[in-house]
């Protein structure tokens, strides 16, 4: 509940903002709620049907001044009064009210952000020109130390020995962790850093972005499988030492033409058109797999919200996990997004005890039911107990969480000092149903996307 006397703060003002909203919309009005970058509000009154009376501005106006400092200093801008309100009213970037009706006069809300813009508008990409067919997998955790880099580079292993050809984009830009994990010191001259610096320029032309792998994967699939690697930075030149650091902090900054989130997925398309252009086989990749940074950040949004097929939440069962995911789903189904983005989501237990005293089943027992409770507010509302129930047990659902098991023999592991440490039998075990349920996600997807045919 608002609170009726006092300051008005950010979490009651947006409740404000939208209540008002929804009456002028309830007087035959189309209405944009628009938030700008410190959380006031203000509102524009498409009438130019039917043009609005000044009583009514000035009784609008007095509504808002409720909102104290979150009210705008043009809180009411009616269409008939200014030249560029359509601009505003047309925004792409504006969305529909989740809890207003949704009748004729609803209200739509366009939020001005400074970062985190893109965890609002989930897209699917489209498929490639000539049907070609690219999924794309982000590895994901709300928190780090969970072991995503270790899962991308098992995964990827395992995709390429079914005949896939594996692309590894590191995005954990921060921490690389997935480069050095599958190629330890033999990384390309550039890395993403590289290209996210020079695309807001405009030269990111000729880039050596992507390498080859030196791992010859086996065959246990149709195809002849090969793994690349897009590690998050480069290697220095003969001459010119690799300035890391000074291009990390200037690659979010959006400029004119070029903001971060289109650099970031143009950013992944080149590193697909180079693995088809350096290849020996002028062959795309089937499947590329993001390992992106942790926490509630820009590089996750795009690559969730933007750039993926399939997104693996990876995460423990403890109150932070819980809590960040249940912030991160908040946002999505107040932006009405919820429908969209659950499609994508699978979640990952990762580090899963299995033990006399912690055994796997009833860790993963509670794992699920907290996931459940976490992923209700993406779900549609089901009414008898029964459903409701068959929900939260529903093995396709995406809160039913797959394993991967805690290996102490992994923590602390340098990969360059563990040669073919993959292969060792108690790395398989840990990651072996894992790596059996998101192969067969994605090469559903796959065979989908090739109209019925698999790998």
């Amino acid at each position: 509940m608002v609170r009726k006397f006092g300051p008005v703060y950010f979490d009651e003002a947006r409740i404000l903002a939208f209540g008002i909203a929804r009456d002028i919309a309830s007087e035959g009005f189309e209405v944009l709620l628009v938030r700008d970058v410190l959380g006031r509000f203000s509102l524009v009154v498409n009438d130019k049907d039917e043009r609005a009376e000044s009583e009514q501005v000035n009784r609008w106006k007095d509504a808002f001044s409720r909102l104290g400092r979150y009210c705008s200093n043009r809180p009411v801008v009616c269409a008939s009064q200014v030249f560029s309100a359509e601009s505003l009213l047309n925004s792409p970037r504006a969305v529909d009210d989740p809890d207003g009706p949704s009748a004729a006069g609803a209200v739509r809300f366009l939020d001005n952000t400074v970062v985190g813009e893109d965890w609002a508008h989930v897209t699917v990409p489209a498929p490639e020109a000539g049907g070609a067919r690219t999924h794309r997998t982000v590895l994901y955790g709300f928190k780090g130390g969970v072991g995503r880099s270790t899962a991308t580079a098992m995964l990827a292993r395992h995709l390429a020995d079914r005949g896939h050809a594996v692309l590894v984009v590191d995005l954990d830009l921060e921490s690389p962790g997935a480069g050095p994990l599958l190629m330890g010191k033999e990384l390309p001259r550039h890395g993403l850093v590289d290209h996210l610096v020079e695309a807001a320029l405009g030269n990111a032309e000729g880039l050596e972005i992507v390498t080859r792998s030196t791992y010859t994967p086996a065959r246990t699939g149709d195809g002849i499988g090969e793994l690349w690697v897009a590690p998050a930075r480069g290697r220095d030149g003969d001459d010119v030492p690799y300035a890391y650091v000074d291009k990390l902090n200037r690659i979010y900054a959006d400029t004119p033409g070029a903001p971060f989130a289109d650099r970031l997925e143009q950013a992944v398309r080149a590193c697909e058109d180079a693995v088809e252009r350096i290849g020996d086989h002028e062959r795309r990749p089937d499947v590329v797999l993001l390992d992106s940074r942790a926490g509630i950040h820009d590089i996750a949004a795009v690559a969730i919200s933007r750039v993926c097929d399939l997104a693996l939440l990876f995460g423990s069962d403890n109150a932070q996990t819980w809590a960040g995911y249940g912030d991160l789903f908040a946002a999505w189904q107040s932006t009405g997004q919820a429908r969209r983005i659950r499609e994508k989501l699978r979640m990952v237990a990762s580090m899963v005890p299995d033990s006399v005293h912690f055994p796997l089943e009833s860790y993963l027992e509670r794992f699920r039911s907290h996931a459940f409770e976490c992923f209700e507010r993406l779900y549609d509302e089901v009414a008898p107990d029964e459903a409701q129930d068959d929900a939260e047990y529903d093995e396709d659902a995406p809160h039913w969480a797959v394993p991967i098991l805690f290996e102490p023999g992994l923590v602390g592991m340098d990969a360059a000092d563990a040669p073919g440490w993959q292969d060792r039998r108690f790395v398989r075990a840990a990651y072996g149903e894992f790596l059996e349920t998101t192969t067969r996600w994605i090469e559903d997807d796959l065979a989908a996307g090739a109209g019925g045919e698999g790998p």
